[in-house]
């Protein structure tokens, strides 16, 4: 009776469980923004007519294709520095894309907003555009680590856009900034703090071409 009754909890439990999960996919789906979401924040602004040309345009371009094809490991700590004055004021969006614990392989909560990610990327109206992936860890644990894991969950968000979404590696630039960029300040650990963000940098590609 007693074997019974146990194992009819433990059954109950273990479905219990799995209900939970498929609802947890269900609102992170549900929360994940939208592709037209994604397109809008990254559209790059209309350029008007009689406005003088940014004299910066040049160097801009010019930098981001020093960088376009480099590993994100490679790059400088003033380089990394170089691309966040570059993307300040830029078209972007922070996505809140979680990982495994202590590893760079994406939530399944997640993967819906990264498809949507890669299905914004794809859509007509920000082709020809470059785009900087970065990564951000939270507050929690050494520098050189955050910073190792941020480069690494950057690179992986570029091989899935690569390898599922057919984007060209050339027109995505990843850097990873570890801790040193939290969102929210005053609270290191919030998970806000760990998460992507995307920015169009508004340069052509076909200017490296």
């Amino acid at each position: 009776m007693t074997s019974t009754v146990r194992f009819f909890g433990l059954k109950a439990i273990a479905i219990g469980a799995a209900l939970s999960m498929t609802a947890g996919l269900a609102l992170a789906a549900e929360n994940a923004p939208s592709k037209n979401s994604i397109v809008d924040a990254l559209k790059a602004a209309p350029v008007t007519r009689g406005l003088s040309a940014n004299p910066n345009k040049t160097g801009e371009t010019s930098f981001i294709n020093s960088v376009r094809n480099r590993s994100t490991r490679s790059l400088s700590t003033d380089e990394r520095a170089q691309l966040d004055t570059i993307t300040a004021n830029k078209p972007k969006i922070d996505l809140e894309i979680n990982f495994d614990y202590n590893s760079a392989s994406i939530s399944q909560a997640s993967m819906p907003a990264v498809q949507h990610l890669g299905e914004a990327l794809s859509d007509p109206q920000l082709k020809g555009s470059t785009f900087v992936v970065s990564g951000h860890t939270d507050g929690i644990g050494g520098e050189a680590y955050n910073q190792d894991l941020s480069e690494r969950r950057a690179d992986t968000i570029k091989r899935y856009l690569v390898d599922k979404y057919h984007l060209a590696s050339s027109d995505l630039v990843t850097v990873g900034y570890g801790k040193t960029k939290l969102k929210d300040t005053a609270n290191p650990a919030d998970p806000l703090n760990r998460r992507v963000q995307v920015v169009n940098t508004e340069v052509d590609t076909t200017a490296s071409k």
